[in-house]
């Protein structure tokens, strides 16, 4: 008979009285262990060599009088590296869970390699499963990563680049009496994450926790998003969370405002309401014809922090990247280099925008990531539909070449393609994880800065390859804000080309690729491997891996 596992979890009393428990095992006296403070509602997480010591020391704190349990997690085969980074796993997907609200500030997570991480990743999910099993968590570590608690949570463990631009960043708005600083990322490269940790940070570090800090986010999708957030994390509420005329009314002065995806801020151009912008630039003693949504953000805040990105500047009502470089001569200027979405890694971004602006790349594989072209819309709509069900969080997007029919009339579809009859996403706000998002079709503004598991993208018919070069239809292109008499047709190019980049790069697993004019679909498949529909019976993986070079450098 085998014999049952030594537990790794212990729990005890949160009291004086547990101590002498303690120091009857060795490896709470000089050991590396992790432990969790809990009173069902709140939690503390922490690690340390000498359970003995850190716990008398918790005990003399009066913010850890609320907990009443103790959890101790020890293994062999711990050391300091493989605590620091489980402490930080376990603050991370704790956050994410929901059952607790943390005592943690979010200082030091930091993401770093040492020997044998892998093991270390895989005892991770043994621990979490003997948590869940011990009712200390709920949900299974895939529910988590599918979560947007998860997603935006402000306890993320930072890349290197991200931390030292926080230290940066600290620095500046400590010892400076104003600020401007600008901080440019490929699509994944972990903004919103960065943006949503700095606001948690300085309002947790005893210099900074004082300011009168907001976070900015012109999409009212995100925005609505990042609020649900803000209302469960400690320390952190609503009403930091703005939109860009949410900071004008405003009756304070900001002392720090970060602005996420800052290239989405808008001037005075192919609006849906003129008033509400003049209205605003007034209020603010400038001139609505010569002022624009980053004016207004600059005025109010005296440390401003904006997160960029050129390349996803997506409707011709967005702030002119003139404008940002003008600010960038004289402003601070971090970049953001990892790769944290697309599992492709950092070349993907950049093979992606190789080919959309036919720059004739190199054809890459990308180990472990599943990039398939589709010749026809029917199979890539079954394959992603399948791979929901395993998954989650795999969804259909197109460029705006459909008429919103189903808006009025539920009854009626919006996009018909070969026997695929589907309709645009049913509502604007949270579509990404709305009941019905999986049947729909989401669109550019209700998918930038959302991750997902697998995206498949329809390039519709406004853009097509004509003797080679791409041209743009305007009257095939239905988003009546998204273009305007003014740009040349090159110029409603790069927009297009800009959509188009940011949709194929949602997809953490895989993106799928399907487009309407033929003649392009030929082009893509030069550098995309094309799915065959001789192996549909197959299953979705199966058959990409069975695509020419699939798989290989």
């Amino acid at each position: 008979m085998r014999a049952e596992p030594v537990p790794r979890i212990v729990s005890y009393k949160f009291a004086h009285e547990s101590l002498q428990e303690l120091s009857t095992d060795k490896e709470y006296v000089n050991w590396p262990v992790i432990y969790i403070l809990e009173n069902c509602k709140q939690a503390y997480i922490g690690e340390t060599t000498s359970a003995i010591q850190r716990i008398r020391s918790h005990l003399g704190n009066k913010e850890r009088d609320i907990f009443t349990k103790l959890y101790l997690i020890k293994d062999e085969k711990f050391n300091k590296s493989a605590t620091l980074d489980l402490e930080s796993s376990l603050i991370e997907y704790i956050s994410g869970d929901g059952t607790y609200e943390l005592q943690n500030n979010n200082r030091g997570l930091r993401n770093h390699n040492y020997y044998d991480r892998q093991y270390y990743e895989d005892l991770f999910r043994e621990i979490w499963d003997e948590l869940r099993s011990l009712h200390i968590v709920r949900h299974s570590i895939r529910d988590i990563q599918n979560s947007e608690l998860f997603k935006y949570s402000p306890y993320k463990a930072l890349t290197d680049d991200q931390a030292e631009i926080v230290e940066q960043l600290e620095e500046l708005i400590t010892t400076r009496s104003e600020s401007v600083s600008i901080i440019k990322g490929e699509p994944g490269s972990g903004k919103t994450i960065l943006a949503i940790y700095l606001v948690k940070y300085l309002l947790s570090e005893a210099a900074t926790a004082g300011l009168r800090v907001g976070i900015v986010l012109p999409q009212t999708s995100l925005r609505e998003s990042v609020r649900q957030i803000f209302r469960k994390v400690a320390g952190l509420t609503t009403r930091m969370v703005l939109g860009p005329n949410d900071v004008v009314h405003a009756q304070q002065q900001f002392d720090v405002l970060i602005i996420d995806e800052a290239h989405r801020l808008t001037k005075r151009r192919n609006l849906a309401n003129y008033s509400t912008f003049d209205t605003a630039s007034k209020k603010l003693g400038l001139d609505p014809a010569q002022s624009d949504q980053l004016d207004w953000i600059l005025q109010k805040s005296t440390h401003t922090i904006l997160l960029y990105d050129g390349n996803q500047s997506v409707k011709p009502s967005d702030v002119d990247a003139a404008r940002f470089a003008s600010l960038e001569q004289h402003a601070n200027r971090f970049v953001l280099q990892s790769q944290m979405r697309v599992l492709a890694g950092d070349r993907y971004t950049g093979y992606i925008h190789a080919i959309l602006r036919q720059s004739d790349p190199a054809p890459l594989r990308f180990t472990g990531y599943d990039l398939r072209l589709y010749t026809r819309l029917e199979p890539m709509v079954a394959d992603t539909q399948k791979l929901n069900e395993q998954h989650g969080l795999c969804r259909l997007v197109a460029g705006f070449a459909w008429e919103w029919k189903s808006k009025d009339d539920p009854e009626l579809y919006d996009i018909e393609i070969e026997n695929c009859r589907l309709q645009w996403n049913a509502t604007t706000k949270n579509w990404i994880n709305s009941p019905n998002a999986h049947k729909e079709v989401g669109c550019i503004h209700t998918v930038q800065g959302y991750d997902l598991n697998y995206t498949a993208v329809i390039i519709g018919p406004e853009i097509t390859l004509q003797a080679g070069q791409l041209r743009f239809h305007p009257d095939r292109y239905k988003d009546k804000y998204g273009k305007h008499k003014s740009l040349t047709p090159s110029q409603m190019v790069e927009f297009i080309i800009n959509i188009y980049k940011t949709l194929m790069t949602r997809g953490i697993h895989g993106t799928f690729v399907y487009a309407c004019d033929p003649a392009l679909s030929q082009y893509l498949a030069r550098y995309i491997p094309v799915y065959h529909e001789e192996l549909v019976d197959q299953a979705p993986d199966q058959a990409a891996e069975a695509a020419p070079g699939y798989g290989k450098e």
